[in-house]
């Protein structure tokens, strides 16, 4: 059978999401958490990659396993006293078979958190800016990214993406109040870098070093270069993924 399991994580001590030779990420603790209670490997795909640094605050992937799964809230509690604290297990849920963490998902939500002074709880989840920044130039900017384009100007270069093509519900800046402010960000997909390219672009705009023309040009370059540099990691939470409720058999 086929299960999605739904955690969160810090990425501050992680080198990224997704499994690779260079570094401890995510997806390798939980597999060997997975290993240990079900004494044999299981393989997880994930809903998407974060970068180093970046966190979670929802999360997806799937697995398969040949066997009657045990209780699931059992397993999540076995898996939360294994898994280190920048790691929580919410929920297991059994899935139809061709059910895809990735393939599946019908839209993403991130938050880039900014603070404008040095605050020793959100050093590692907040990125500091000056003080200063114009979020209303800044809003205006973002609603430029609304509906399906192209986000090529936005997208790490050399990646093996088949298009750039994304379609984006929702761009906007919060002040949270005490110097604290939030950019939400929706869509059906991302590109490799995507947000945090599109939020450095946009503190170019709330610096008043770009324009809201000239972010209008970035859009319809579809060129790297043309764009900002990437925003910090650490400021960066992917919060939400929806699915299609049929999926799930609970």
């Amino acid at each position: 059978m086929r299960f999605f399991i739904r955690f969160a994580y810090d990425g501050t001590a992680f080198h990224g999401s997704q499994r690779q030779p260079n570094g401890i990420t995510v997806q390798e603790t939980m597999e060997q958490a997975l290993a240990m209670i079900f004494r044999e490997e299981v393989p997880l795909t994930f809903a998407g990659r974060t970068d180093a640094g970046v966190h979670a605050r929802e999360m997806y992937a799937h697995f398969d396993i040949g066997f009657q799964m045990p209780d699931a809230g059992h397993i999540c509690f076995r898996l939360n006293g294994i898994l280190p604290d920048s790691i929580a297990i919410f929920n297991i849920y059994p899935v139809t078979d061709d059910a895809h963490a990735r393939f599946s998902a019908v839209r993403r939500t991130y938050e880039y958190h900014v603070v404008d002074h040095k605050d020793p709880f959100l050093c590692q989840q907040a990125t500091r800016v000056r003080p200063g920044l114009d979020f209303a130039a800044m809003n205006e900017a973002a609603q430029l990214l609304i509906g399906k384009q192209d986000f090529a100007s936005f997208c790490r270069t050399n990646t093996d993406v088949k298009t750039t093509i994304c379609n984006l519900t929702r761009a906007e800046w919060r002040e949270l109040g005490n110097g604290h402010a939030v950019f939400t960000i929706a869509a059906d997909r991302f590109l490799r870098n995507m947000v945090r390219a599109v939020v450095g672009t946009l503190f170019e705009v709330g610096r008043g070093k770009m324009t809201k023309e000239q972010f209008a040009e970035v859009i319809t370059q579809h060129n790297r270069s043309a764009a900002g540099d990437s925003a910090p990691a650490e400021g960066l939470f992917l919060v939400q993924i929806d699915y299609p409720q049929e999926l799930f058999l609970v």
